[in-house]
């Protein structure tokens, strides 16, 4: 739910032109940074909430439009725009959103954390394993297979957040993530949250919302957050 924006649009060099997306500080100015990666449906308005809400709560938040203004108003349309971004393109794009995030002014300190949802989430750990600078992860329900990535390279822990009735990840696929953190020696703790679906953090969507999942989503994030970045 919207409250009023703290932030504002901004644009991101990257090779071959420039990376549109949305900057969100706290009220002091200054904070630790967070890269918010976008669902399937794009760089929507509860996505800017997210970054805002992280502003509130002291951090710098940058979300990246990885769709370049593209939004999906319907499943399918988001599953088309998940299907068109290409490994190398959206590799060198996350790149250049930590590295704007970063060199940018009000941010502190080296290291920065990612979130995501959804398509997101794997983007989160995608964002993660091309830069060591990355040393916190947050994914909400977000394996896509699609886009791959080498867990061997993530230095970044790890808070995985999914739903336990989620019709578009199995329960093999958390597992099987779970699994491969574990053996490729990361530090990373698995949440299934129980009776909810897909999408239950997003309060723009009321027919997947779940408040006190959410609201409990939310709090694992700040406090996983606070203790990495800190």
């Amino acid at each position: 739910m919207t409250l009023g924006r703290s932030g504002a649009d901004l644009e991101i060099p990257v090779a071959g032109g420039l990376l549109p997306g949305y900057l969100a500080r706290p009220a002091g100015g200054h904070g630790r940074g967070v890269l918010v990666l976008h669902e399937a449906f794009g760089l929507v308005d509860w996505i800017r909430d997210v970054c805002d809400r992280l502003a509130r709560r002291g951090f710098v938040a940058l979300a990246p439009d990885l769709f370049r203004g593209g939004r999906a108003e319907s499943v399918e349309q988001a599953v088309g725009l998940a299907a068109s971004l290409e490994l190398e393109r959206v590799t060198r794009d996350l790149e250049a959103g930590v590295e704007a995030l970063l060199n940018h002014d009000s941010v502190d300190g080296g290291r920065i954390g990612a979130v995501g949802f959804c398509m997101g989430g794997h983007l989160a750990l995608l964002a993660g394993t091309r830069s060591a600078r990355v040393a916190a992860v947050v994914d909400f329900y977000g394996p896509s297979p699609a886009l791959p990535f080498e867990l061997e390279k993530l230095e970044a822990a790890v808070l995985g957040i999914f739903a336990e009735n989620d019709e578009f990840i199995a329960r093999e696929a958390i597992e099987a993530l779970r699994k491969a953190l574990a053996k490729a020696g990361k530090r990373a703790v698995i949440h299934v949250e129980s009776g909810v679906g897909h999408g239950y953090m997003n309060d723009a969507r009321p027919e997947r919302f779940d408040a006190a999942a959410a609201a409990a989503g939310w709090d694992r994030m700040l406090a996983f957050l606070e203790a990495e970045l800190a």
